[in-house]
């Protein structure tokens, strides 16, 4: 079989990473390219035309739906397969309709991204919207989260984002873990993430503080549906944790 090029476009290197695994599994794929960066990520695939490209929506710059457009604009005839946590009917039929071939939702198996990657290098009739294959392990509640973040301004690519959705699924899960922050929370996250509690905290905090540097206290207010935050105040770690748990215990996770 010729040897298959691949390119990854994902939120962060540990995405990069996941994704590289599930290509080194095949002795005629080859990574050529990556980057967490949606507009260094088009330049890259016009000029290297990779067969397949497996990549993320949330994204630097150029989000995963900007660089599909303009994907489907030059014409790219590569296979595309969208790696993301951001699942929901409508942005899997919008990628659907802009070219992708399959849709899985993380977190992933890397078995499956790679029997993925196989069944559209097979010969199969053209693929269209009614019978496109699509992995749709939907977690609503990441879902969720993960639109708060993105809608406050917290990036997607520093680790505290990914600390901060584990707090809260932990919060939610479990309430009083609240109150055990710094024995219980930073501890489990960071052993999660293979990371020290201290590194856990610091992380948690730099993300927050992104969100209010970026001034967007009054999505911040709007989201909580209250005028808690005025100016510079900060929530401490565990405050908005807490804010955010409660209103998803609110809404029914």
């Amino acid at each position: 079989m010729q040897n298959i090029s691949v390119f990854i476009l994902q939120d962060s290197l540990d995405s990069i990473s996941d994704v590289k695994s599930a290509v080194d599994g095949f002795s005629n794929f080859t990574v050529v390219g990556s980057s967490s960066d949606g507009e260094e990520g088009l330049e890259l695939i016009k000029k290297l035309n990779p067969n397949i490209l497996v990549m993320g929506i949330v994204l630097k710059n150029y989000d995963g739906f900007m660089v599909l457009e303009k994907l489907k604009e030059i014409g790219y005839n590569g296979k595309i397969l969208v790696v993301s946590s951001f699942v929901s009917e409508t942005s899997v039929n919008r990628a659907m309709s802009l070219g992708v071939s399959y849709y899985l939702a993380k977190p992933f198996k890397v078995e499956l991204l790679k029997n993925r990657m196989k069944e559209l290098l097979e010969e199969k009739p053209t693929i269209s919207y009614e019978n496109i294959n699509f992995e749709r392990k939907a977690n609503r509640l990441d879902e969720r989260i993960s639109k708060i973040f993105i809608s406050v301004g917290i990036p997607p690519h520093i680790k505290g984002y990914q600390y901060l959705r584990e707090g809260v699924k932990m919060a939610v899960n479990n309430p009083d873990v609240i109150n055990n922050i710094t024995k219980k929370l930073y501890p489990q996250i960071g052993e999660k993430y293979d990371t020290s509690a201290s590194k856990v905290e610091r992380a948690i905090r730099h993300a927050i503080e992104v969100a209010w540097n970026r001034g967007r206290i009054e999505s911040i207010n709007a989201m909580l549906g209250i005028r808690a935050y005025i100016g510079n105040e900060k929530p401490t770690n565990g405050e908005f944790i807490a804010l955010i748990a409660d209103k998803m215990i609110l809404e029914g996770a």
